[in-house]
């Protein structure tokens, strides 16, 4: 653990922003107390975040060189201030000096204002300044990257979409065509690959600096966890749900040989899978395609539909702001400008300035991922109150942040809220039990070995092992296959870096556990509100218009991250993290795949 020296001055960032506090001798000795520092800190850090946010919105709806450098500008300050000798020393002082004094929320607050700045200490400006370049630089590089199916030297004669890619990938039967785009949608992992071992080693330097191993163990403390707690989670969590993700893949097998007319593999090619990292296996189910109950609709009832769904809730429509200030369809071809095309939920100013980033077109799977994005935006709003401090509006953890989000999602596909908003005609039947396969397959059990298991494991290896840049993409290729049984259609030498083309591990790095756990918590919150509130079948439980589902979950919501998550879980439905619930929900399905 670095120890720093007593005396050290508020830099002028802070100053600048305070703008009523004197910038003199300010060391930790002047008396500053835990009620007076804790204001500061709140206030400076709102109006730096707001606009370091808005910069960050900039660079990904509008990607230009002049977006990015002001994207650069904006996070520098940001980091400044949170990493700077002054806030670190301070908090650090009132944790120990005034411990058995603090609150449990001033404590809370002194706790996240030190991981903050673990981001991004003072004590190594130069390692922080590069950081916040690589990010921005590689961020633009996602952002605005060009698929190309045709290209004449450096030009790209015939570009195509995201978007397109996955169309193509979810409904061509031509397996040279879905290998053509499969191998399309992993072009920008070259682009991205030396960045990523160069942005790896400066994200491990910024950790060290306050005494993590590694930037992967600085982003496991959010949870409260040392590294080998969260991986022992998540090999368990593996564990648990192998015996049905093998008769899963089984089935997948079958069903995608007969579909292309090959012989059943042992292991499933990637090109023939619908997702482009095959963590979602949609579409074997053809009995429940749910597509044409949404393209009969424009693309702007989607979003619209979503906000009704959470009024109903007892929840505020959306502000008006929300509407203005997104940007959630598609762009328009030939339009000049480019922006990241992958779903989120922004909140710019940690209060009322909330907005989605999307390329919403007519289908079932952006109006899943639609109502998914504003369990995030109304997450957001619930913690925006009074009583909960600007450092601790977030999540009781990343995890539960997402778990909103995905329950969100799980229960917009659920036949009885379909009918009861008019989508599913009342004539048109769904097997049950398809329904549940198709779920199995496009969500939660195909996706636990990518989330819990490739991903986890590979960014555990990225930071704490680091792995040689010239070993990136054999490995992954290793997990891949270990975890999911999937391999690629021909052999992927080191010239790709397969893994970089997922946006995760260049934006949202060392994280993508999150998704796991979230995975375990939706199906807790959900077998509760099912059983205990609504009283109806887990499995086609209707949360339209039960203002009771609505409080139970704003309880937890408007509570931020003044808790520990572990203490509230147990509160709120009696048990621990853990896939049991996730199991009871898939239950049925041992026999019918049997």
């Amino acid at each position: 653990m670095v120890i720093y020296n007593h005396g050290v001055k508020r830099p002028a960032v802070v100053c600048a922003a305070l703008g009523l506090l004197a910038c003199g001798d300010s060391s930790p000795d002047a008396g500053t107390d835990v009620e007076q520092f804790l204001r500061m800190y709140n206030t400076v850090d709102q109006r730096l975040y707001t606009v370091a946010m808005e910069a960050a919105w900039q660079a990904s709806t509008d990607v230009t060189e002049e977006h990015t450098g002001r994207r650069i500008g904006a996070d520098s300050a940001l980091a400044a201030f949170r990493g700077s000798p002054y806030v670190i020393e301070t908090s650090r002082r009132l944790l120990e000096a005034r411990k058995d004094e603090l609150s449990n929320l001033e404590f809370r607050q002194l706790d996240k204002i030190l991981l903050n700045a673990a981001e991004s200490p003072g004590t190594a400006p130069d390692i922080v300044r590069r950081r916040i370049e690589a990010e921005a630089r590689l961020g633009a590089i996602l952002d605005g990257f060009t698929f190309c199916l045709e290209r004449r030297g450096a030009s790209c004669l015939k570009p195509v979409t995201p978007n397109a890619i996955d169309e193509v990938l979810r409904a061509s039967t031509n397996l040279a065509e879905r290998r053509r785009y499969w191998e399309v949608s992993k072009q920008s992992g070259p682009a991205l690959k030396q960045g990523l071992a160069e942005l790896r080693d400066l994200r491990n330097q910024v950790a060290r600096q306050l005494g993590y191993s590694s930037y992967f163990h600085l982003q496991v403390a959010d949870y409260g966890m040392s590294v080998a707690e969260m991986l022992k989670l998540m090999e368990e969590t593996v564990a648990a749900v192998k015996p049905l993700y093998d008769r899963l893949h089984r089935f997948a097998r079958l069903r995608l040989a007969e579909r292309y007319r090959q012989s059943v593999p042992e292991k499933i090619p990637a090109h023939w899978l619908p997702n482009r990292w095959g963590q979602a296996w949609g579409g074997l189910i053809e009995s429940v395609d749910l597509d044409p109950l949404v393209r009969r609709h424009p693309p702007e009832w989607i979003p619209r539909q979503a906000e009704r769904f959470f009024v109903s809730l007892g929840m505020a429509p959306l502000p008006e702001t929300f509407w203005s200030r997104s940007d959630l369809y598609e762009l328009a071809p030939g339009s000049g400008r480019r922006k990241n095309t992958h779903a989120s939920a922004w909140h710019i100013d940690r209060d009322h300035d909330v907005r989605c980033l999307m390329s919403i077109t007519p289908s079932f799977r952006w109006f899943e991922t639609v109502h998914h994005e504003f369990g995030h935006v109304y997450y957001y709003l619930a913690y925006s109150n009074p009583g909960v401090p600007h450092v601790l509006r977030e999540g009781l953890n990343r995890a539960f942040h997402e778990a909103i989000g995905e329950l969100t999602g799980m229960v917009a596909r659920q036949p009885a809220y379909l009918r009861a908003i008019g989508l599913l005609p009342p004539e048109r039947q769904i097997d049950q039990q398809q329904l549940l396969l198709n779920e199995a397959l496009d969500d939660a059990i195909v996706f636990i070995p990518f989330a819990a298991g490739v991903m986890t494991r590979f960014e555990y290896e990225l930071y704490e092992k680091e792995l040689p840049v010239s070993q990136f993409n054999r490995r992954w290729w290793e997990l891949v296959e270990a975890y999911q049984g999937i391999v690629p259609p021909a052999p992927r030498g080191e010239e790709f870096c397969d893994a970089c083309t997922k946006t995760h591990i260049i934006d949202d790095p060392a994280q993508y556990y999150d998704y796991a756990i979230a995975a375990l918590l939706k199906y807790q919150l959900h077998r509760h509100i099912a059983r205990h509130i609504l009283k109806q079948d887990l499995r086609d439980a209707n949360y339209y218009g039960s203002r009771a589902a609505g409080e139970w979950l704003g309880g937890i919501l408007r509570i931020g991250a003044t808790r520990d998550w572990r203490d509230v879980l147990r509160e709120v439905t009696g048990e621990q993290v853990s896939p049991a619930a996730l199991l009871e929900y898939f239950e049925p399905l041992q026999a019918t795949l049997e």
